[in-house]
């Protein structure tokens, strides 16, 4: 049974009627991911909002970090599995697929990350996205100290206090607007079972 075919519920505007930038920005989706994802499509009710958030997703989630790639995308499966954010769950559990060539464990981190035979850094990492995302009024300083002990740097700790904001911001604004992931998400990167 396939998922709803819409994007969203907000009225989106035709391809020829966005600003310029904004035509190029999806140009560049299209030729890199072959499609342009549904969350830049949504934004694109409101193109100063998408410029910034494009912005800040490129800076928090593609420049240099601490954090690796694959680890801002497993944190961002975790807040969205508390929040039940289906658009992120699909978009972001194929992207860990694709980083750690792991099929499974996108599914891990969807259903229950404590499943997932993680490294001790990893596993800090997600126990304090779980909790700033579910009990964020508990968070404090030992679990800070927590993240600390598994060998994160106080630049590595902020990153990843963005990267669970952030996602919180976007699972919200997610399911606000009933968000419908990209259908070629589902069947990417599944690999070969062993």
């Amino acid at each position: 049974m396939p998922q709803p075919d819409h994007v969203s519920t907000y009225d989106l505007p035709d391809f020829d009627n966005l600003d310029e930038d904004t035509k190029r920005y999806f140009e560049v989706c299209q030729e890199k991911l072959g499609m342009v994802p549904n969350v830049l499509r949504t934004f694109s009710a409101n193109q100063d909002k998408l410029r910034a958030f494009g912005q800040y997703y490129n800076t928090l989630m593609l420049a240099p970090s601490g954090l690796s790639k694959l680890e801002r995308e497993m944190v961002a499966v975790v807040v969205s599995s508390a929040n039940r954010c289906f658009y992120c769950l699909v978009a972001h559990g194929q992207a860990v697929r694709a980083l750690s060539g792991d099929p499974q464990l996108g599914e891990m981190l969807v259903m229950n990350y404590r499943v997932a035979q993680l490294e001790p850094r990893q596993r800090a990492m997600l126990d304090f996205a779980w909790k700033l995302t579910t009990t964020p009024w508990e968070v404090d300083e030992p679990d800070r100290a927590a993240l600390r002990e598994a060998g994160l740097s106080q630049d590595e700790i902020f990153d990843l206090a963005d990267v669970v904001a952030f996602f919180n911001m976007s699972n919200r604004f997610a399911i606000a607007s009933d968000m419908m992931p990209n259908a070629d998400y589902h069947a990417m990167d599944r690999g070969e079972l062993e």
